[in-house]
């Protein structure tokens, strides 16, 4: 079964959704669980992880509501006030859907590069564990450093890297920074790493296929074929590549994997790090 471990939907709002900025025309639009069949079915993928794209409690409970009527989603990662004295309320009411797999903050846009530290942020995360969810980590680059103790700090919680933490990428130029703090973040087997959500980081026009190369080549040296997710970011990825042309060149990147390898990329590695199972139209 292959599943693609990282997607959103939305019902496009200018004012709900103002990260997409006018530039990026092609994602100021609605974006269903019909169009997402399509994709997957188009690409031989058989299901899907719903992640949020907005910091609402409405958003994960309309995922929630979405995933709940198409069975091609196989789980939502939502978001919460993590950092609110209300956040057990929060979860203990969510959780209580069986397809809530996990937790998301958009870390990546908080000014303070060290946010991921902050005590009640942490508070926050420290619950996770006891409702069985996960926790996204969703940053940039720069954000490892506070990363790692940050990962520390909770040794019993499980970690999906979003986007392979986010390089900034540009052909002929590999950032060796980034890859160092990467293998220093897969030292701890909480957690796991998403090959998702690359293309967009690429700074070149084009994003080809050997510009991405080196980061593959090191997310998977870092976290192992045991590790490591297949991931679309789809529909931001649109903004460098179709749906089809990722899942091609993702093949590409990992033909050298075994069968057995195959299978964990492709798809067991999502069932496992979520708890995903299989499921059938009502």
């Amino acid at each position: 079964m292959k599943i693609d471990s990282h997607h959103h939907l939305w019902n496009y709002d200018p004012e709900q959704y103002g990260w997409i900025s006018e530039q990026m025309a092609v994602l100021r639009r609605d974006f269903s669980p019909t169009d997402l069949q399509q994709e997957l079915r188009d690409a031989g993928i058989d299901a899907a992880v719903a992640v949020q794209a907005q910091q609402t409690i409405a958003e994960t409970e309309w995922l929630l509501e979405q995933a709940g009527k198409n069975p091609v989603i196989a789980g939502v990662v939502g978001w919460v006030p993590l950092a609110s004295d209300q956040v057990a309320d929060d979860l203990d009411r969510l959780h209580q859907n069986e397809l809530l797999k996990g937790i998301r903050h958009v870390v990546q846009d908080e000014p303070a590069d060290d946010f991921i530290l902050g005590d009640d942020f942490n508070r926050g995360v420290a619950k996770l564990a006891g409702f069985g969810l996960v926790y996204d980590i969703l940053i940039y680059g720069k954000h490892l450093p506070a990363t790692i103790p940050f990962v520390d700090r909770h040794p019993h919680q499980s970690f999906v890297l979003d986007h392979i933490a986010k390089p900034t990428i540009r052909g002929g130029q590999f950032d060796d920074t980034w890859a160092r703090q990467m293998r220093e973040l897969a030292r701890r087997d909480n957690v796991v790493c998403k090959f998702s959500g690359v293309v967009t980081e690429v700074r070149d026009p084009e994003a080809t296929i050997e510009t991405i190369r080196p980061y593959w080549d090191v997310a998977l040296e870092a976290f192992g074929p045991d590790r490591l997710l297949f991931g679309s970011d789809w529909p931001v990825c649109l903004l460098k590549i179709s749906y089809g042309q990722w899942v091609e060149m993702v093949t590409e990147l990992s033909a050298g994997l075994s069968p057995s390898e195959q299978e964990k990329f492709w798809g067991l590695n999502a069932a496992k790090a979520y708890g995903l199972s299989p499921r059938r139209p009502r």
